[in-house]
């Protein structure tokens, strides 16, 4: 049986290839597969935030070769990011009541 670890990981890689495989080049994220998978992947995180243009700010951000598409490692760097953001908020969070 996998880890918890192992089926992140998996989830992941199902995860962006089940977004890039819809158009262009099936192994990197257009702007609007990368929109897309934003939008309904991190919901949650998405709809908490006040700024309409964080999406847009976020794609253009990710394309760090500025090819406009985006490849798995920038896609993983930019999860591994969003994931250290949101820790830091939880621990800060736990400070703020003591625990």
């Amino acid at each position: 049986m996998p880890t918890l670890l192992e089926m992140a990981m998996d989830t992941m890689i199902r995860t962006f290839h089940r977004y890039s495989c819809k158009e262009g080049n099936r192994f990197e994220l257009s702007k609007g597969e990368l929109k897309l998978l934003l939008q309904r992947e991190l919901t949650e995180f998405l709809s908490c935030r006040e700024d309409p243009q964080l999406v847009d700010k976020i794609v253009q951000d990710l394309d760090a070769n500025k090819d406009n598409e985006v490849d798995f490692n920038e896609f993983v760097i930019t999860v591994a990011a969003l994931t250290v953001a949101c820790n830091d908020y939880f621990v800060e969070q736990l400070k703020k009541k003591g625990k």
